[in-house]
């Protein structure tokens, strides 16, 4: 554990490296339309998100482990280099496919910053600190999201939006040099190296592909195209040879024997169903609150503030109290928040007010801002400093799949759903309405029912729509848009409630406290079974900072 100047360095390094690499995420998408005017590409502009997530999300794992055997400072350096040089790129880009390659260069560093932060804040903190810490990283986060919107749409107003990409630059330098003066002296966890490249190889197949499958599909291509079962087949092939070689491998880069810690694997199975019910419908909240309740999308931005402020205020406190609570009773009431915030958002229709949906906003980000920063604690208690780095970033990979997952699960369901309400109750309440000028645009909406939804999203479409079809058509695309958003919040809260159970699975493991503990400072704290206090001292340096302990029976 580190003290003194060298950790307040260090600590402003992951700081600024944090908030400008998740900055980066929200700025660019406010500068889209610009880029767009620019370099062309509206076809493809997908693509400058989907290729950050692809890289990003599968280096994550692989990041960990090198960072294990090399180190946390040649490996976290380089992420921030390789962000710095692939945002230089994207600044010089002259054509929308330079800027996708860039940003997948961009991604790789991003996706190697993000998990090392948490596993270096579990290195230079005892546990009893590292949830104030990871508390505030959390709410860092969540403060970017808030304001990355409007600078970025200053930067785009006042300068050009190639600086949305340089900006990131000086603060990068800055955060790089804090950084490797901060994580000086660092010890070498393991003398081995024994790189495992073709668990390596088949991750990235298996990751890249799934992702690819989930993107693409029903979208680009049909879900049974040859080109989507062909990806998700070679992702499935790509997985169960990956399970094979790290069986047999020597230092696999996801020992499959992490999942063998109840700890690790009840909260990544957690995190993975928040995830998967999280990121999902925080997609088509915007399109509820734009769509059904009319308000503008700058309103729509304000109204998710609420949220993304409850996430971060009870990240903080519950980073305190994470001591005193079981790691079960935090995934339990955060994932009854969640179902609960669910299962309101569900009961919205088009006479909900706007401050009516930010009250249940709020309990959604109360529940989410509850499990985020104790999944990362519990499991870097569960593992010694060896391990930490692969473990940490073992959580956000599962997170970030649960999430790509969830969009495309709730996608399907959405569009499925609202197809069939459009057809059995929308389209024959028009048989004998005389629609004049707008006929040819309601018979190609038969083909394509979901193009009505856009209605609702377009004033300008709206201003063509004559006076007296206005109060005919609105309210029922309205309610049938209500009506296909229920569903997708109703199946949220259904993997919130499944992740009840899950959490009840988690047993009494806690973290102890510091005057419980019998373990030298390298190794961190011991995690107790609540209320029980280990009798056998721990002297080695890279043991776990959890350990279970049973209870004795009674005499």
């Amino acid at each position: 554990m580190r003290n003194g100047s060298p950790r307040r360095t260090l600590l402003v390094g992951l700081f600024l490296a944090l908030f400008f690499s998740s900055l980066d995420q929200t700025v660019v998408g406010t500068a889209m339309p610009r880029i767009i005017g620019e370099l062309g590409g509206l076809s493809i502009m997908t693509w400058v998100t989907t290729a950050y997530m692809l890289t990003s999300t599968t280096i994550v794992p692989i990041a960990g482990k090198l960072a294990d055997i090399y180190g946390r400072r040649i490996i976290y350096v380089t992420g921030l280099l390789l962000f710095m040089i692939g945002s230089a790129l994207c600044g010089t880009s002259s054509t929308m496919l330079q800027l996708i390659l860039f940003r997948a260069l961009q991604g790789i560093g991003g996706g190697i910053m993000m998990p090392l932060a948490m596993t270096i804040v579990g290195d230079i903190f005892p546990p009893e600190e590292r949830g104030k810490w990871q508390g505030l990283m959390g709410a860092l986060f969540g403060l970017s999201s808030v304001v990355g919107p409007t600078i970025g749409g200053w930067i785009v107003d006042y300068s050009s939006w190639q600086w949305v990409f340089y900006i990131n630059l000086p603060i990068g330098i800055l955060a790089t040099i804090t950084i490797y003066l901060g994580l000086r002296g660092e010890k070498r966890l393991t003398d081995k190296v024994a790189i495992d490249y073709a668990g390596i190889i088949t991750l990235i197949i298996g990751t890249v592909s799934l992702l690819l499958g989930l993107n693409l599909g029903g979208t680009t291509y049909p879900w049974l195209s040859w080109q989507i079962l062909g990806l998700l087949g070679l992702s499935l092939l790509s997985w169960l040879l990956f399970v094979a070689m790290e069986k047999k491998a020597v230092d696999p880069v996801l020992s499959l024997a992490l999942f063998k810690n109840r700890t690790f694997a009840i909260t990544n199975i957690v995190g993975f169903l928040m995830g998967l019910g999280m990121f999902g419908s925080l997609t088509f909240l915007p399109l509820f609150l734009q769509g059904v309740l009319g308000v503008s999308a700058t309103s729509s931005g304000n109204t998710m503030l609420p949220m993304m402020i409850s996430l971060m205020l009870t990240s903080i406190v519950v980073g305190r109290f994470a001591t005193k609570v079981s790691f079960r009773s935090f995934y339990v009431v955060g994932m009854a928040c969640m179902s609960l915030g669910f299962y309101l958002l569900s009961t919205m229709n088009v006479f909900t007010t706007q401050r009516t949906a930010i009250y249940y906003i709020v309990i959604l980000g109360v529940g989410m801002g509850t499990i985020m920063p104790i999944v990362t604690i519990a499991v870097q208690s569960a593992f010694g400093a060896e391990q930490r780095g692969v473990a940490t970033s073992a959580t956000q990979f599962f997170r970030s799949i649960g999430g790509t997952l969830g969009m495309t699960i709730l996608g399907s369901i959405f569009n499925g759903y609202s197809k069939n309400i459009m057809e059995k109750e929308f389209f024959p309440s028009l048989q004998n309405v005389s629609l004049g000028p707008l006929t040819p645009m309601f018979e190609k909406a038969h083909t394509e029912p979901l193009s009505l939804f856009n209605v609702l999203l377009s004033p300008d479409t709206v201003a063509m729509i004559p006076p007296n079809l206005l109060g005919i058509l609105l309210p029922p695309i309205k309610t049938a848009l209500a009506d296909s958003l229920h569903i997708v919040f109703w199946v949220a809260m259904f993997i919130s409630v499944i992740g009840i159970f899950i959490s009840l699975l988690m047993g009494n493991a806690r973290l102890g406290k510091k005057s419980d503990r019998t373990l030298i400072e390298e190794a961190g704290v011991t995690l107790f079974t609540e209320g029980i206090t280990p009798e056998v001292e721990i002297s080695a340096e890279l043991v776990p900072d959890l350990i279970e302990s049973e209870k004795k029976p009674k005499k």
